[in-house]
């Protein structure tokens, strides 16, 4: 089974400059121009440019709202060098929302994006949390 990860954004361009500037993401083609597909990840990322107050689907209620929100789903986006990656991400416009929260042979910054997505930084010390690489 593949995963991919759909974004929505309100601008495409801003998007496809934070992405790739922020964590060295390519952007490999548009698509109707409202669509961006990210490479350079375990997952391939798309941008969906969505109008604000757009619905998420026909039978959704609630508009779509570009400002900070909890979201029970977020993406972490796994980096060598923690410090490094939050240098890069900070220069491309990232609010960073926490300092590094070192937990079960991990690292951790919670940032969002300009769109007020949040994401996650993450360093493990192996493979994956608890992981010491020994």
């Amino acid at each position: 089974m593949k995963m991919i990860v759909n974004i929505d954004v309100p601008e495409l361009a801003r998007a496809i400059e934070f992405y790739t500037d922020a964590l060295g993401l390519r952007h490999s083609r548009t698509m109707d121009n409202d669509v961006a597909e990210l490479t350079g990840a375990s997952a391939v990322i798309y941008l969906l440019q969505k109008d604000f107050g757009s619905k998420a689907a026909s039978t959704s209620p609630p508009a779509c709202c570009y400002i900070r929100h909890w979201t029970p789903v977020h993406i972490d986006f796994v980096v060598d060098d923690i410090e490094v990656a939050a240098a890069r991400a900070l220069r491309a416009g990232a609010v960073r929302e926490s300092e590094c929260i070192e937990w079960n042979a991990s690292k951790c910054i919670t940032f969002s994006d300009p769109f007020g997505h949040g994401f996650c930084l993450l360093e493990f010390a192996g493979e994956t949390y608890g992981d010491s690489g020994a």
